[in-house]
């Protein structure tokens, strides 16, 4: 890893030091401070955060369930790399569930959530308008979370989140892409108009269609970015 790259933790006496620990090197994993195929070395990890060896090593096992860390035998711990074929799988996954959730969102959600829905649409156009790209990842997520959980299916909300951390690392660079946040600003006001009026089956097809072009942008994209790669390279990378 050479050089101390992670900030030592501050404990919280509200959260359990391991959750502390998992939530800091996921940040560094999805921020690119630690970098695809990267070893994770527990004993310098440990060393540059501050904490025994035991929270790295039960933050490590609980990154490669979600996917970020792939397990070698023999060799250890690494940050798991992305491929074309990975992204094209993750996407293939989330049209499905992102669909869902925006039909069952058109069902269940309230008139409080509805408003809120509105509002956060109004913080993505205003961070647009100020080329702020970390406010708009930021209010984009905050946008399709508010989905989710409208949804009313706990379950379902898991399993995006969970596809969603593995390509969160190149959300910067989609949103970067020429045209593709006033386009993305476009298909969510579509998406919410559709979720308050009730039309499930509208919101379900604008979803998926939201995600297929985001996939499209981001492949675009990543086409030329440094760690990106046509098959996924042997052994750290492959999930």
């Amino acid at each position: 890893m050479g050089e101390k790259r992670l900030t030592p933790i501050k404990i919280d006496e509200y959260k359990p030091l391991r959750d502390i620990v998992f939530e800091a090197l996921r940040e560094a994993i999805i921020d690119g401070t630690l970098k695809p195929g990267e070893r994770l070395m527990e004993l310098q990890l440990a060393e540059e955060l501050g904490v025994s060896r035991t929270p790295i090593r039960e933050a490590i096992r609980k990154l490669e369930l979600e996917g970020l860390v792939v397990m070698i035998p023999r060799k250890g711990a690494y940050v798991a790399g992305i491929s074309i074929k990975d992204i094209a799988d993750v996407f293939e996954i989330r049209a499905a569930l992102e669909s869902l959730a925006a039909g069952l969102a058109a069902q269940r959600i309230t008139e409080p959530e509805i408003e809120e829905l509105y509002r956060c649409l109004e913080k993505v156009a205003e961070a647009s308008k100020e080329g702020d790209f970390e406010k708009v990842v930021q209010s984009d997520t905050e946008l399709h979370d508010l989905i989710y959980r409208a949804s009313r299916n706990s379950h379902l909300v898991q399993l995006i989140n969970r596809l969603r951390e593995q390509i969160q690392r190149f959300r910067s660079t989609t949103l970067s892409y020429p045209g593709r946040i006033q386009q993305t600003l476009s298909e969510h006001e579509n998406l919410v108009r559709a979720i308050s009026r009730g039309d499930s089956a509208l919101a379900r097809a604008l979803a998926q269609e939201h995600i297929e072009n985001a996939e499209n942008s981001m492949m675009e994209a990543l086409r030329d970015h440094p760690e990106f790669h046509e098959e996924p390279p042997k052994d750290v990378t492959e999930f």
